[in-house]
């Protein structure tokens, strides 16, 4: 036997005996291929989590936690005070929620959560002020370092944090994060609330890590793209200081300018390569904070597309332009969800593997229903080119203590929307769904159109559609979209109303059992076919009349449900686990393309 083939056996058997520790108390319900390397992960997600506003100097606080919780876990609602954690307390893998498998606990549904790990600050991070970074906490988290209150925050899907320096000390530190979640669907929760379809989460969900920086350093940028001026806006939040931004294309400076920091400032950007899904070409941006002395407190990294997104006519008929052309957007609705890790990616390869299908299989847009995503997956749809419509999270009960309630959808659809707003991959927000929550949806709709005038608004995505436990709200007649969901579809759809474009924000949602592949619950969907080559032809079918629909109704944008099958629904691309390509992906994409194609050849049209 070689040394090689030696170490090969030893690896194999360490990564084993590590899995078996790790699984010992429960074994996977819908195993993906990413399982293992998850569960064994040290430190799960690696990468710098804030790819638009990144530093050399971080730590990573993600892997293995102690946690206190179930029902007898003492209450994590604005806690005043820490706990005593026992000696044997339980082990969580984080950024997991307690729910899934993944995060070694799986549990149903927890309420009062409790999480504690040591840390040390690094030696040469002396002199620095000192950030804990908490990227999404489902929902009310109360955070303390060495037995002090930092802070508290509210809300699942927004990152925070907060300055840990003056309760720091030498050597061992301990945080300790309390959160509640009784998701009561009195605050957004979406597809997890109590009305939602799938499995409840609550907890952490998305990285923790901690950041150095100067006494004075960049808190916040703002990227605003202005194609139509050859420009984009930037906007750096900081206490005091001189701003200096220098834009790149590849390696070579092209634009640079000089201001007072949290004050607007202009980059030109003559002849502009424009961000799309043909070419979705993104510049670099170095920004610079500097002292009255003109010392450097602060440098950091970031990117931006330039991209222009609004409505237009084309041959008399309103439709999305995107940098002063149609292009029909063919989408997926993607929810997210995971076997392993329910609400979290099991690791970024796993994310990325979801964007790379559905590029893959011809589609330009992807509708992300009723959640967010750690800001690298943003990221990667900007790198990759795919369209991006984000959806709100719906809260369920808006008409209890609406004082309280609607004030916190409110507060979170606005920290969402600043949280989001550079990626040049969101085209479109989608504040309600269904009438799902909905409230006040014309006036929620012209706020959030003012708010960021910079991109597309669908007020309420499938207003024909209603929970029967509320009143419908229907079309706010507001927006840039009038959007149907038509299952199984697509007639029916949308025509746009002369000063909005159609959408048929849903429709498909046909499924195909896959033995073996499937979560173990009774499986459904909205219509079914019996092998791969018939539910291929049944898409290639919709698609075709998509298209029709496009060419002689006005549709413009038309989105399949969905990428992936999700716990009982089985109508997917893919299947749960990501292991079974459920249609012909080469046919899909041939179909995708042609029609993409087909109502380019619309803006020919128009110039003859």
């Amino acid at each position: 036997m070689n040394l090689k083939f030696t170490l090969k056996i030893c690896v194999f058997f360490a990564v084993t005996s590590l899995l078996s520790i790790a699984l010992q108390a429960q074994e996977a319900k819908l195993p993906t291929k990413w399982t293992i390397d998850a569960a064994t992960a040290k430190v799960p997600f690696p990468d710098y989590p804030r790819p638009q506003l990144q530093r050399k100097d971080w730590l990573n606080l993600n892997g293995s936690w102690e946690y206190v919780g179930g029902k007898n876990a003492p209450s994590a609602l604005a806690p005043r005070q820490v706990i005593e954690f026992p000696g044997r307390a339980e082990k969580i893998l984080v950024p997991y929620c307690p729910e899934s498998f993944l995060s070694g606990i799986e549990r149903k549904q927890e309420i009062n959560m409790w999480y504690k790990r040591e840390f040390e600050i690094p030696a040469n991070w002396k002199g620095k002020k000192i950030i804990a970074h908490f990227d999404g906490v489902d929902h009310n988290a109360t955070i303390f370092v060495n037995g002090k209150l930092a802070g508290r925050h509210s809300g699942a899907y927004d990152a925070f944090g907060f300055d840990i320096t003056s309760l720091l000390k030498n050597g061992s530190n301990t945080l300790i994060v309390a959160v509640y979640d009784p998701n009561d669907g009195k605050a957004p929760s979406g597809k997890n609330g109590p009305r939602g379809d799938y499995t409840f989460s609550s907890g952490i969900w998305q990285s923790v890590w901690l950041e150095p920086v100067a006494n004075t350093h960049i808190e916040q940028i703002r990227i605003t793209p202005d194609v139509e001026n050859k420009r984009l806006i930037l906007s750096a939040k900081a206490t005091s200081g001189q701003i200096e931004a220098i834009a790149f294309e590849g390696k070579k400076a092209i634009s640079e300018v000089k201001g007072v920091a949290g004050e607007p400032l202009i980059l030109p950007i003559n002849q502009p390569r424009l961000w799309s899904p043909a070419d979705p070409f993104l510049y670099d941006l170095k920004i610079v904070l500097k002292d009255k002395n003109g010392r450097v407190t602060d440098e950091i990294m970031s990117y931006f597309g330039m991209r222009d997104i609004r409505l237009g006519k084309v041959n008399g008929v309103v439709r999305p332009l995107l940098n002063g052309k149609f292009e029909m957007q063919v989408g997926l609705l993607d929810q997210g969800y995971w076997p392993d890790g329910i609400l979290t990616a099991p690791t970024e390869e796993a994310l990325k593997s979801d964007l790379e299908f559905t590029k893959n299989a011809g589609f330009n847009l992807i509708r992300k229903h009723m959640k967010t995503e750690p800001k690298r997956f943003y990221y990667l749809a900007d790198k990759m080119g795919i369209l991006v419509w984000q959806d709100m999270p719906a809260m369920w009960y808006q008409n209890e203590d609406t004082l309280k309630n609607r004030s916190v959808f409110r507060k979170e659809l606005k920290a969402i929307m600043d949280d989001l707003y550079n990626a040049p991959s969101i085209i479109s927000w989608v504040p309600f769904n269904e009438n799902w929550g909905a409230f006040d949806v014309k006036e929620i709709t012209a706020w959030v159109k003012k708010y960021d005038p910079s991109r597309l608004v669908n007020g309420n995505s499938g207003f024909n559609n209603n929970p029967g436990y509320q009143q419908p709200l229907g079309d706010p007649g507001n927006g840039d979209f009038v959007d149907t969901h038509i299952y199984i579809g697509p007639n029916g759809a949308s025509q746009p109303d002369g000063k909005r474009a159609a959408s048929l924000g849903e429709y498909g949602g046909i499924g195909l059992f896959v033995r073996g592949h499937m979560w173990p619950v009774e499986n459904n969907a909205y219509g079914y076919e019996p092998t791969v080559n018939a539910l291929t032809d049944r898409y290639v079918l919709l698609m075709q009349q998509v298209e029709q629909l496009m060419l002689y109704k006005g549709l413009s944008t038309a989105v399949y449900t969905q990428t992936t099958d999700v716990e009982h629904e089985i109508n997917g691309l893919l299947t749960y686990d990501r292991k079974v390509e459920k249609m012909d992906v080469k046919r899909v994409k041939e179909i995708n393309h042609a029609v993409i194609e087909s109502g380019r050849t619309l803006n020919t049209a128009e110039k003859k």
